[in-house]
């Protein structure tokens, strides 16, 4: 018992020693895993209220829409953007805001929200999606040039067709013919022989056809 007593004395002086030396360093790691357990904690609380918020939103948003009412579709939208301009709902609604604007031809307010979802959206597709938007509203007001920037660099994958097609018609616009041509060739062959293309496929014939006469 008594040599039982002295190991246990024995080990708890080894233990004090070993605390004395680097207890103040495991304290300041447990306090640093709790600090940042208890951040997580609350950034994900955040992030959370904010999606939540934002799909509120977004969803008035959606009904200004159906009401038509574009000016209230353009301040939901804006709204979106300052409040939670770092999740999607803020990139969708601003391209949606855009569409609305650019099919009643105000071109002035179509142009900010989608430069917006363009240049600083958060998703790299809706980017892109947003940069032919862009393009399109470009064009209609003439900066030709600036249209044919925000068509660079030209996506691969679904969105090729239709930049390569709108890059032809920005080329078209200045008479560059030739320009023009490759662009177009370069949509056809992007776009495979289905129905869901078949309408595109032959625009762009339509257009190939009217450089040759």
């Amino acid at each position: 018992m008594a040599a039982y007593d002295l190991e246990e004395q024995e080990q708890i002086a080894q233990l004090k020693a070993w605390w004395a030396q680097y207890g103040n360093l495991v304290m300041t790691i447990l306090l640093a895993l709790a600090l940042g357990f208890a951040g997580w904690q609350m950034w994900n609380r955040h992030r959370n209220t904010e999606f939540a918020e934002a799909s509120a939103l977004y969803f008035d948003l959606q009904r200004a829409v159906a009401d038509d009412d574009a000016a209230q579709v353009r301040k939901i939208a804006g709204e979106i953007i300052s409040k939670h301009g770092n999740t999607v709902q803020a990139q969708l609604g601003a391209m949606l805001s855009a569409g609305v604007q650019f099919r009643k031809n105000d071109l002035d307010n179509a142009r900010p929200q989608i430069e917006w979802a363009a240049d600083k959206g958060k998703d790299t597709v809706l980017r892109d999606l947003a940069r032919l938007r862009l393009a399109a509203v470009l064009i209609q007001q003439g900066a030709i040039d600036e249209a044919l920037l925000r068509l660079q660099p030209v996506p691969e994958g679904a969105l090729r067709a239709r930049f390569e097609d709108l890059r032809g018609d920005a080329f078209a616009s200045q008479g560059r013919n030739a320009q023009a041509r490759t662009a177009w060739k370069a949509a056809f062959g992007a776009l495979d022989d289905t129905a869901q293309n078949a309408s595109l496929r032959s625009v762009i014939r339509i257009k190939l056809d009217s450089l040759e006469g």
